[in-house]
């Protein structure tokens, strides 16, 4: 049976906000497990930039005694080899937390703001829907 117009629009808000803040959750997930797991990339080069006299040439103490040019280029050059891997080990964790957590099927149709109950089950289609096969 329709919604009403004014109860579709009320339901097209409310789904619609439903799935914008699932969408942020899962770009604050992927992004906080990104940044835990390519912390080590991003030291490295941070440190590699900083004391490289061409970038940045800090006047750190670290920066005089231990690193010069050539280890500095080593420390940029070793962060971008492993952030490839890094990269497929963040993506692993974060697939599969929103595989355990499922939120992917969290996300809502919009055709349930036009009808009343869920058109799927009026139509004696599965209800059991996976978002993984």
């Amino acid at each position: 049976e329709p919604r009403s117009p004014c109860c579709c629009l009320a339901w097209t808000l409310v789904i619609g906000t439903m799935n914008s803040l699932v969408f942020l959750l899962n770009l604050l997930l992927m992004f906080v497990i990104f940044t835990i797991v390519l912390l080590p990339t991003i030291v490295v080069v941070y440190f590699g930039f900083q004391c490289h006299s061409q970038v940045l040439h800090s006047s750190a103490h670290y920066c005089k005694s231990i690193l010069d040019d050539n280890s500095s280029s080593a420390l940029i050059i070793l962060g971008f080899v492993i952030m490839s891997p890094l990269l497929v080990v963040a993506m692993a964790i974060y697939c599969s937390l929103a595989r355990r957590l499922q939120l992917l099927v969290c996300f809502q149709p919009y055709s349930l703001a036009l009808y009343k109950g869920a058109p799927c089950c009026a139509r004696g289609c599965n209800t059991q829907l996976k978002a993984w096969v």
